[in-house]
């Protein structure tokens, strides 16, 4: 049988208003800190720097309290919400024995900044108050001195535990794996579990089933703790463990078991070896995390950044961030512009052309928003292979179609009414229907392609998307006007 680990601080449940109020308290006390502190430095009196430092311990008194109240994922949301030096001054007024949890819980880019400022002592500290694998994820993060210093701190089994979590790729079940877990023999009885259970200060978060496994660590089965409990306490494991249950390999992809998660509404899954050698688990709460986690880089990655950006981050670090796709977007923002300069005659002929063609532009990048998107969280679902692809362009193809000669024909009309040109509203028709078609095998080469080249299908989707239906739209327009009104 294993042990579990030591006990974890319970959340409470906040929702968004109390988290902001939470927030707006400790930014009235730092505020007022500011203040008074201020107001005292300026002051004349005996015993100046004895009353300085009084004052200041009163106040450092009062936030460190709100501190102390607060889950250490409240605090992180308000580590994220604070500027640069005022998170610092928080930061100093945690309790160290709660800096851990609290690192795991902030952002990639604020966490950073939090490293930065710290000496190698206390991340070493910080370190040392994890489990094997929240000190994986911490790693990438720590100076190789201070991951030296905490390797050489644990024993042996933490070592070795380290050592796998380590080694598993981002983006695999091995990375979501957690090695707190409970497991019996097939051969005891239920009374027999549950003395042993009551050993234990807290079970694992999450414990839904306990793994049975074999005197060799493989594993057997799966034992509800609804049976359990439920159960006559002289019924053997063996007769009332499922043997039939959903597992996991380390290499298995992180996707993969998100979605089995999801279909199944687990909240626990064993993961075993290639031998069938129990090896840890993955639960809800990591999988819940791996999902957002991978929704916010597919955003990011859609507008073109390389990664999460500290809101309060230097304007260096800012500009280090954002530059690349920033450079791309002006160098296709200025192919537009050179394909409305090759018809400047046209629209110096016909001033109405001005007007009408960012509306073929705006909707077409629209549409290839829209269908891009779809495509993208196909692709995360696993619902699109190469088999299909051609299927998606005439499904798209046909939606762009449709799109285009009911919209296109509305904004045609409205062109003819306003210009009085039946010949500008066929035009308007036309050229919205072609740029919606663009957008339609646009939206869906550029995310199939990254895919077919082992990369993220959202990657600059967004500015790219953006890119061809601009300039195929001005292209399209201008040229049928060119073509058919001039």
């Amino acid at each position: 049988m294993s042990d579990a680990t030591e006990t974890r601080e319970e959340p409470r449940h906040q929702d968004q208003d109390e988290l902001q109020a939470h927030l707006k308290e400790v930014q009235q006390l730092l505020s007022r800190q500011h203040l008074v502190e201020d107001l005292v430095h300026r002051q004349e009196m005996p015993r100046h720097d004895l009353v300085e430092q009084l004052v200041h311990k009163q106040n450092i008194a009062g936030l460190q309290a709100k501190l102390d109240e607060l889950h250490p994922a409240d605090i992180a949301y308000i580590l994220e919400a604070l500027p640069l030096q005022e998170r610092h001054e928080v930061w100093e007024l945690v309790k160290a024995e709660r800096d851990g949890e609290i690192l795991l819980e902030v952002s990639d880019a604020v966490r950073e900044s939090i490293i930065e400022a710290m000496a190698p002592q206390d991340l070493v500290a910080a370190a040392e108050q994890l489990d094997a694998d929240e000190l994986a994820d911490l790693a990438p993060d720590l100076p190789t001195s201070v991951m030296d210093d905490v390797f050489r701190s644990l024993d042996t089994e933490e070592r070795e535990q380290l050592r796998a979590a380590m080694s598993y790729v981002d983006g695999s079940v091995g990375a979501l794996m957690d090695f707190d877990l409970v497991s019996v023999r097939e051969d005891v009885t239920l009374e027999v579990v549950l003395r042993y259970l009551r050993r234990f200060d807290e079970l694992p978060d999450h414990t839904d089933q306990i793994f049975v496994v074999d005197r060799d660590e493989h594993l057997r089965g799966v034992l509800p703790v609804n049976a359990l409990l439920l159960n006559d306490p002289e019924t053997e494991v063996a007769s009332l463990m499922q043997t039939e249950t959903l597992t996991l390999q380390p290499n298995d992809k992180a996707d993969d078991a998100a979605q089995a998660f999801e279909r199944y509404d687990l909240v626990s899954a064993p993961v075993v070896d290639g031998g069938g050698k129990l090896v840890g688990r993955v639960t809800v709460n990591e999988v819940i995390d791996y999902i957002r986690e991978e929704a916010e880089a597919d955003q990011l990655a859609q507008a073109g950044l390389k990664e999460e950006e500290d809101i309060f981050a230097s304007v260096w670090d800012s500009v280090r961030n954002r530059w690349q796709w920033l450079a791309i977007n002006l160098v296709t923002a200025f192919i537009a512009s050179r394909v409305i300069g090759a018809f400047e005659g046209s629209i110096q002929k016909l001033v109405a052309l001005a007007a009408l063609m960012p509306i073929v532009a705006g909707i077409g990048g629209n549409s290839g928003n829209q269908t891009i998107t779809m495509i993208v969280r196909a692709i995360a679902l696993g619902q699109v292979g190469e088999d299909s692809e051609r299927r998606l362009y005439r499904k798209e193809l046909k939606v762009a179609l449709i799109n285009g000669t009911v919209w296109g024909g509305l904004l045609g009309l409205l062109a003819w009414w306003l210009y009085g040109d039946w010949r500008l509203g066929i035009v308007m028709t036309s050229a919205m229907t072609l740029n919606l078609a663009v957008a339609a095998v646009v939206g869906v080469m550029i995310p199939m392609t990254m895919k077919k080249f082992g990369h993220d299908p959202a990657v600059g989707g967004s500015v790219l998307i953006t890119a061809v239906t601009d300039s195929g739209g001005f292209f399209i327009f201008l040229g049928l006007a060119t073509l058919f009104l001039l």
